[in-house]
């Protein structure tokens, strides 16, 4: 995320370690009660984006009301060049809280700035789960959806969105659960992970489901459960280069 006050720190991690697989958290809200952060273009120049506190919105439905595309454009551009300037090398682009989902003229600057820059945008396939979602933010995706793989867009065929559980066997369980039960295909498990500190603890209530994110996906244990399940683990530097040999066909 790159307007946020460390990214810094992960882009000096990125270019010290340039195989690693790492895209950009395209981002235009900041929702947390004082972590905050504002966003990269000229401020004066993006006032649709900015809420009174001069901070971005902290919810979607505030900057699909406030914003428009040209201001979003200018945002995200900005927030790609600058992690290029930082020497990052992008393998795939997605969006903070599905906001470039939110309006079809926001969702046309995210797909057409990937197309430009050359950096895989993460585009979910269109089922019934997906299509409520995007409905639910503000797009009819299934024609978008359509349009897109004609012109050869790659798709990701399941997006799965977190598990559940307040202990960390509840939530390991789950995990374990949505893994089991994976459809063919390229799937996407979103997670957040954090480690447990004063920093995050400050940052967001929901912090001890981070930790646990945490503890599970970095045990070895589930590494070996995984490959059990005949999952084979992908990162988007491999979509993205089919996706490139695929468009230049």
């Amino acid at each position: 995320m790159v307007p946020c006050p460390w990214f810094p720190e992960i882009a000096a991690w990125a270019r010290n370690n340039p195989d690693a697989d790492l895209g950009l958290h395209l981002t235009l809200n900041s929702e947390w009660q004082y972590y905050r952060w504002r966003p990269v273009s000229p401020w004066d120049k993006v006032k649709g984006l900015i809420d009174k506190e001069g901070f971005m919105w902290r919810d979607v439905a505030s900057v699909r009301e406030n914003a428009n595309a040209e201001e979003v454009e200018m945002e995200l551009r900005a927030q790609i060049e600058r992690a290029l300037e930082f020497g990052m090398k992008p393998t795939h682009i997605d969006t903070h809280m599905g906001t470039c989902f939110s309006r079809p003229d926001f969702f046309e600057v995210y797909v057409r700035l990937g197309a430009e820059y050359g950096i895989l945008p993460m585009l979910p396939a269109p089922n019934p789960q997906i299509l409520a979602m995007a409905k639910q933010l503000g797009i009819d995706y299934q024609p978008i959806a359509v349009r897109l793989k004609q012109q050869g867009f790659m798709f990701i065929d399941n997006l799965v969105t977190g598990g559940s559980g307040d202990t960390l066997d509840e939530r390991r369980k789950s995990y374990y659960e949505i893994i089991r039960n994976l459809p063919s295909g390229v799937s996407e498990i979103i997670l957040h992970l954090s480690t447990d500190d004063p920093e995050i603890r400050a940052i967001t209530g929901a912090w001890q489901y981070r930790y646990h994110e945490f503890l599970i996906f970095a045990d070895r244990e589930t590494r070996k459960f995984i490959e059990s399940e005949g999952v084979k683990l992908i990162g988007y530097r491999h979509l993205a280069e089919l996706w490139r040999k695929q468009t230049r066909k």
